[in-house]
């Protein structure tokens, strides 16, 4: 069994309150519950975190590097600006899946470019909260393939 750490960027806290035509219905609330429902289903824990401030997203990779096997990260807006969290991401060597719920190749030109993806292991974007289950599903099965030498 391995800890699959869940990292949500800023605003959305508000999900399910903003933009509900971009961002859907579903409550942050809800999609941890079903990331708990997969993880559980998968033999894995999750720590599920949500936060507005950069640091304490780079604090949670620190520690996902001493007890995480995989990151599932959704960084929100970070995901244009922050070389921090790219840096951070960088010293994990586990799984990373970047997760969006709105398909950023569909919206504004500047969300089109992801520091996060020069690490990711894989994108999913545009598929609504679903996306959140489908990568841990996806670290799940990274974490048990056999290494290659």
């Amino acid at each position: 069994m391995s800890l699959i750490y869940v990292l949500n960027g800023p605003n959305l806290n508000l999900l399910g309150k903003r933009q509900p035509h971009i961002y859907g219905h579903e409550t942050l609330a809800d999609v941890e519950a079903d990331c708990r429902k997969v993880a559980s289903e998968l033999g894995h824990e999750i720590c599920f975190h949500q936060s507005n401030r950069e640091y304490e997203i780079i604090d949670w990779i620190h520690e996902a590097r001493e007890d995480g096997g995989g990151i599932v990260i959704n960084p929100a807006a970070f995901t244009h600006t922050s070389l921090a969290i790219l840096d951070a991401l960088n010293t994990f060597e586990g799984p990373v899946i970047e997760i969006h719920i709105s398909n950023m190749y569909k919206r504004e030109s500047f969300r089109h470019h992801s520091f996060v993806s020069h690490r990711a292991d894989g994108i999913i974007t545009g598929l609504g909260t679903e996306g959140y289950t489908l990568g841990i599903r996806r670290v799940a099965t990274m974490l048990t393939a056999p290494k290659k030498d």
